[in-house]
């Protein structure tokens, strides 16, 4: 799974961040994805959590939007 993978790589994360990480994950990918789109996907999860977005919601929300866009507009 990308997520635990790219999480693990940090290594700077509890085992409930990374159960926390892979729900949010599995919430957001989708059956057609190809492995650079989880990739990315895994990378913007990360990346939201690791600028202080630690409500399940908000990070799957903000985690939805691509790179480059806030949700702020």
């Amino acid at each position: 799974m990308p997520i635990r993978q790219k999480a693990q790589e940090a290594g700077i994360f509890e085992p409930a961040e990374l159960e926390f990480l892979a729900r949010v994950f599995d919430r957001l990918k989708y059956e057609d994805q190809t492995a650079d789109q989880r990739e990315a996907l895994a990378s913007r999860i990360l990346a939201n959590f690791m600028a202080s977005i630690e409500g399940e919601e908000e990070l799957v929300s903000l985690s939805r939007l691509p790179w480059g866009r806030s949700h702020m507009s």
